[in-house]
């Protein structure tokens, strides 16, 4: 395959299930010779081809941010598994590690507003103030940890003045490590009669790694445990920082995914290493060759797909869907959500911020761009959205 000939899948109807038989942890062998690709190696030309791959997957996909993190507390079974339910495709998990090594799903290793690790006086000695990637943070942190210690913790809401409603919920939940989750999947898609497919992110892995919790190892060992290292595994591996992705493409065939954040940012193992390049940089015709060098696809924030005027309305698109596609490499943004607070300007109703405004609208707009898919908090709106969008075609 060229180039630049597009490894896209042709659209099809959102709501049609995955139809490869989900593949269980006892099928799961090492990862032999020719599995992994090597960091800077153009990655095969039949990726996605076979049993499952990312082919199988609708487009567009609706990749449940967090879960449903717009209904329940974000990161934990129930919030995974309500995803299930309301129809999405994919379902995202972050990961950071334990002090003993463990990988668990959290937003972000400071768990002070996602645990109530506040009400427990036996670790209030636990707060400190740590510098992540070059930010001051305040709070309680998850390599400070042991699991077991993790786990006498209850999940709850992060957002509660937005998200009352998910308050509810509070308590009902602990922290699942990602084995809990591999487990899970393999359970709900043999009960569902699919694939389960996952959206993957290292969290930080240079600051990890200067701690000696290198995150890619442990990630890469587990997919092979549960069979997830192949090119057509049901899961996609996602971080912000490029050589994340380079450092697993060495260790799994499991797809890539180079996420960017805004245009004038610079990608933490790229401030580490001296490398000048900011996302701008990235989002070029260059540094989208480079990027599908080793990677599968990106997931840039939705302002590089239609940026905001000064008053936060959306503007015109750019060229980054037409340039990723001429790489070969495919398109997952984030975020999708139904709040006014969240919505471009142009699309909040009335002054609440905490109500919904025109999400469907939003949605459309950023669809009608060609993405691949996108990241929501409301699998079940962007389900419709996508859906009515599908119908058109």
């Amino acid at each position: 395959m060229t180039q630049g000939e597009r490894r896209i899948p042709a659209r099809r109807t959102v709501l049609g299930a995955a139809g490869a038989t989900v593949l269980g942890a006892s099928t799961a062998l090492a990862a032999g010779a020719g599995t992994a690709q090597a960091a800077g190696a153009r990655p095969t030309a039949g990726r996605g081809h076979g049993h499952g791959g990312y082919r199988s997957l609708p487009v567009p996909t609706v990749i449940a941010h967090r879960g449903a993190s717009g209904y329940r507390p974000e990161h934990t079974l129930g919030s995974y598994r309500h995803a299930l339910d309301l129809g999405a495709h994919v379902i995202e998990q972050d990961l950071v590690p334990t002090k003993d090594g463990h990988l668990v799903c959290r937003h972000e290793n400071d768990i002070t507003g996602t645990t109530d690790v506040a009400d427990h006086p036996e670790f209030t000695s636990r707060k400190t103030t740590k510098s992540v990637d070059g930010t001051a943070i305040t709070g309680w942190f998850t390599e400070d940890f042991t699991l077991a210690e993790l786990k006498t913790l209850r999940a709850k809401e992060r957002i509660p003045a937005v998200r009352q409603e998910n308050t509810l919920y509070d308590g009902r939940w602990t922290i699942p490590t990602f084995e809990e989750v591999l487990r899970w999947a393999d359970e709900e898609g043999r009960r569902r009669g699919r694939e389960i497919w996952l959206h993957v992110e290292t969290k930080h892995p240079t600051y990890f790694r200067s701690l000696g919790l290198g995150l890619e190892e442990r990630l890469a060992g587990l997919l092979r445990r549960y069979g997830r290292h192949r090119a057509n595994s049901p899961v996609f591996l996602q971080s912000f920082e490029p050589s994340s992705i380079q450092r697993l493409a060495k260790l799994v065939g499991s797809p890539g995914v180079v996420l960017l954040s805004g245009a004038n940012s610079r990608p933490w193992d790229f401030v580490r290493a001296g490398d000048p390049r900011t996302v701008a940089d990235l989002v070029t015709p260059e540094g989208l060759r480079w990027i599908a060098s080793y990677a599968w696809g990106i997931g840039p924030t939705l302002d590089l797909v239609i940026p905001k005027d000064a008053s936060g309305r959306l503007g015109d698109p750019t060229t980054l869907v037409r340039d990723a596609h001429a790489q070969g490499l495919i398109l997952h943004p984030y975020t999708h959500r139904n709040e006014n607070s969240f919505l471009p300007a142009d699309f909040r109703r009335g002054t609440d911020p905490t109500a919904y405004g025109d999400s469907f609208g939003a949605l459309k707009r950023y669809l009608e761009t060609g993405i691949d898919g996108i990241f929501s908090d409301n699998p079940d709106t962007a389900l419709l959205g996508a859906a009515d969008f599908t119908a058109r075609d």
